[in-house]
């Protein structure tokens, strides 16, 4: 029997990872029970983790019922918030458990380590409270608030390479040098055991049934260490580990029944961005994890989001991985009325990161279509065009005048769901307008709306305003009714940035003979505006 299971298992990843892309997810076993092999494991794991030392510097920390997003997904989530953790991550754990098994002589020569960022935390703090030196090699994108926070622990801190990978090379030519005891961020039974302390807290602060747990995956230490306890205790529970779709070692791994390196990884959720899995955390991931579940950047920034509704607290990429698969896992499988938990492992969270995350999280969530639509360049078609668009709220509008028969217009429109943005393009053609639908174009997402404009030779007479619009339906359509049928919009830039105006840059091409009645025109529109034609910027770069 157990050769068939095997086989069987096999025989589902190998056919999994052709359609993986798709479907973003694979399945990588059934929930038929655990095999000898890996009911050893999680024997082995369960008394290591029982007798773990880890509360010396951690907390238990709250499960906590995500209520509003219960309520949107249908089925009963919580959060544990390993993020409210001393260094803001469950990290310490197995830092503090691996170092707490170290003879005293050698702890005293101190401890060497690799990390991204939050690892370092938790050996640092460990450190210091056993009293001894550590010594931290981090990539050099780590964010600087890692950074920061790892030398107010006393760490010493030596940034080198772009991953942890290239870190984690350098960490061993140091320990070597230095005769340091390196204390690995995933690879050692100690590190796994203190990880797998959270699942243990899980069952026990909620002890009626639970369907599945989500745990973000870099190295693959937290799930392996989730996973051998509840296998062990609950094994009906199915763990599901996420990656992101840029730095999947593990899913791969388990793929081709080894371990896999990665050419490269992405640097976004840079605390799960490893290029290669350990050997100890794949073998325990290919036996006791379920699933796999694979999200893009768009659904980890609506999943901070997400989190930040329920909570107020704002997570790191990697400790919103968790609630991004579980919203994705939820649609695929249609399911209402379960009992699903999230480990938000982290919230080291970079101030500046959160422009682009605000920015790709409506994506993410799906309530924002973009689009690229072509409208006659002639008077009155701007106004028609935005007529077509109704009462849907416009999120950005971009047009610079360029051509005497066509204008191309870079347009932002709410949605509630993925399949308005499909309605509004057929709309939009049914007004006679030629459409793109850029909603899945992460060019479009990340650059083109920032490159619309420049200089034009049809602009002329044209002036310069900013004008301050209230967010509101109705206000752009006020503007465009009050204005004179004779005057042209030569350049249009809005974006809406979430507050209660909006700031919008217009080009207004005004015949000098129709100067004053243009004057009249902004007396009576009453809406706060600066011009700015004689601005040296616009002079720069767009007249």
């Amino acid at each position: 029997m157990p050769s068939q299971k095997r086989a069987a298992r096999t025989s589902t990843s190998t056919f999994t990872s052709t359609t993986a892309a798709a479907s973003s997810s694979t399945a990588v076993k059934a929930s038929d029970g655990l095999s000898p092999v890996a009911q050893q494991i999680a024997g082995n794991y369960l008394r290591r983790i029982l007798t773990a030392r880890v509360y010396d510097v951690a907390i238990e920390s709250p499960l906590d019922a995500a209520r509003n997003l219960s309520k949107r997904l249908g089925n009963q989530v919580f959060l544990k918030r390993e993020d409210k953790q001393p260094v803001f991550s469950f990290k310490l754990r197995g830092a503090y458990n691996k170092m707490a098994q170290l003879p005293p002589e050698v702890l005293k020569r101190g401890v060497i380590c690799a990390s991204a960022g939050n690892h370092a935390q938790g050996v640092a703090l460990s450190a210091r409270r056993m009293g001894c030196k550590a010594v931290i090699v981090m990539p050099v994108t780590t964010p600087q608030v890692k950074v920061d926070a790892v030398a107010a622990l006393g760490g010493e801190t030596v940034l080198h390479g772009d991953s942890y990978s290239d870190a984690y090379q350098h960490a061993l030519t140091l320990q070597k040098e230095q005769q340091l005891t390196f204390v690995h961020p995933f690879d050692d039974p100690d590190v796994i055991a203190g990880q797998g302390t959270i699942a243990m807290e899980i069952l026990r602060q909620h002890q009626g049934p639970i369907d599945a747990v989500f745990v973000a995956i870099g190295g693959g230490g937290l799930i392996s260490g989730v996973a051998a306890y509840i296998k062990a205790v609950r094994p009906e529970i199915r763990v599901i580990g996420v990656q992101t779709r840029d730095s999947d070692a593990m899913l791969r791994s388990v793929q081709a029944g080894k371990r896999v390196t990665l050419a490269d990884v992405g640097l976004f959720a840079d605390g799960t961005a490893v290029k290669q899995v350990g050997e100890e955390t794949f073998r325990v991931a290919r036996e006791l994890v379920d699933e796999f579940v694979v999200v893009d950047t768009d659904e980890v920034c609506a999943a901070i989001k997400d989190i930040y509704q329920d909570s107020r607290s704002i997570m790191e990429p990697s400790g919103a991985l968790g609630v991004a698969a579980m919203k994705q896992w939820v649609a695929r499988n249609k399911c209402r009325g379960r009992t699903l938990v999230a480990v938000t492992c982290g919230a080291n969270m970079n101030f500046d990161r959160l422009r682009f995350v605000a920015e790709r999280a409506e994506f993410g969530e799906q309530r924002e279509a973009l689009f690229a639509v072509t409208i006659p360049e002639e008077r009155g078609s701007f106004k028609r065009f935005c007529e077509a668009v109704g009462p849907r709220a416009v999120t950005e509008f971009n047009y610079r005048i360029s051509d005497e028969q066509q204008a191309h217009v870079f347009v932002g429109v709410a949605i509630s769901k993925r399949e308005e943005a499909d309605r509004i393009e057929r709309n939009f053609q049914r007004h006679g307008f030629a459409t793109v639908n850029l909603t899945d174009d992460d060019m479009a997402k990340e650059h083109m709306r920032h490159l619309v404009g420049g200089r034009s030779p049809l602009a002329a007479d044209e002036r310069l305003f900013r004008f301050v619009f209230p967010e509101r339906p109705g206000a752009l359509m006020k503007f465009l009714s009050s204005m004179h049928p004779d005057w042209n919009i030569s350049l249009f830039h809005y974006r809406n940035q979430g507050a209660d105006y909006g700031r919008i840059l217009v080009g207004i091409q005004v015949p000098r003979a129709d100067r004053a009645e243009f004057r009249r025109f902004l007396d009576t529109l009453a809406y706060p505006c600066v011009e700015e034609t004689d601005n040296p910027v616009y002079r720069l770069f767009l007249r």
